[in-house]
């Protein structure tokens, strides 16, 4: 019992951290515009390149733009999209979820169906042809991100409903008189969330990858405008002039994702230890 106390107080203590680092870059996100030393989109003939300084934190890129400067900034085309995207899908993943496991039939066929018809395709090559159709832009490449993402939370939520659908307090609730309505999101969605939000806090990580995949490959994000992937597919060529142009959104991107995947970790092994007690 002491071992599970120590155990649970622990994985608290470190969800706490995460969760407080993860909040912290998501207000960053948002305030973005309030933090930058300088003009992210000023140009500068005679600041090309120019190494980190007291009035460059990160350096210059080609342009002679402020390289710290467009890291904040892109974090709000990084971070907040990515958060933004994932609660969208997550939304709607899990209403198509419970209503295919409550109700059945035809409407559960459709739904399922429909989300395989995604998963024959991996989500990056389905994620390039959207944004090539639709063409560069923040919205295209949330959309294109996106219309496959709901299925993960469709299918788990499907599950969970099936389930828990014949458990004796959900029958309860039908003899009690409570509208299907009612059971689906006062009974049933509060049992089925857990795993749903361990989903969703892993899946942050993976949205932010993806959006910054498209960026890199031109179909995303376009210049000017600041996010990490299109930062270090503008900047590739002069790695070895201005290898801080590359290196300062790598950074950012590789600690932001480890942040979330280690809060979605530490989510889980919350629930797992609830479970064990």
């Amino acid at each position: 019992m002491k071992k599970h106390v120590k155990t649970r107080t622990y994985l608290r203590r470190r969800l706490a951290v995460f969760l407080m680092l993860a909040g912290i870059l998501v207000v960053i996100s948002i305030i973005a515009p309030l933090l930058c030393p300088n003009d992210p989109y000023s140009t500068s003939a005679a600041d090309m390149n120019r190494a980190p300084c007291a009035q460059f934190p990160f350096g210059t890129d080609r342009y002679g733009r402020c390289i710290c400067s467009r890291v904040l900034m892109g974090s709000r085309a990084s971070i907040y999209s990515a958060v933004a995207l994932v609660a969208l899908t997550f939304i709607a993943g899990t209403v198509l979820g419970v209503l295919a496991g409550w109700y059945g039939g035809f409407l559960d066929s459709l739904i399922m169906r429909l989300a395989d018809v995604m998963l024959a395709f991996p989500q990056m090559v389905l994620a390039i042809a959207v944004a090539g159709i639709l063409g560069g832009g923040l919205g295209n490449a949330m959309l294109a991100m996106g219309i496959t993402g709901w299925t993960l939370y469709a299918r788990l939520a499907r599950a969970q409903v099936l389930a828990l659908k014949e458990e004796p307090y959900v029958h309860a609730a039908r003899l009690s008189g409570c509208s299907a309505w009612a059971i689906m999101t006062k009974t049933l969605l509060p049992n089925i969330l857990g795993p749903l939000l361990v989903t969703a806090a892993t899946q942050i990580g993976v949205m932010m990858i993806g959006i910054a995949g498209l960026s890199f490959l031109g179909i995303g994000v376009t210049e000017p405008q600041a996010e990490w992937g299109s930062m270090i597919n503008t900047s590739r060529a002069y790695l070895q002039l201005a290898p801080w142009a590359v290196l300062a959104p790598a950074v950012a991107t590789i600690i932001t994702v480890m942040i979330f995947n280690y809060l979605g970790d530490c989510v889980r092994d919350m629930l797992d230890v609830g479970v064990e007690q």
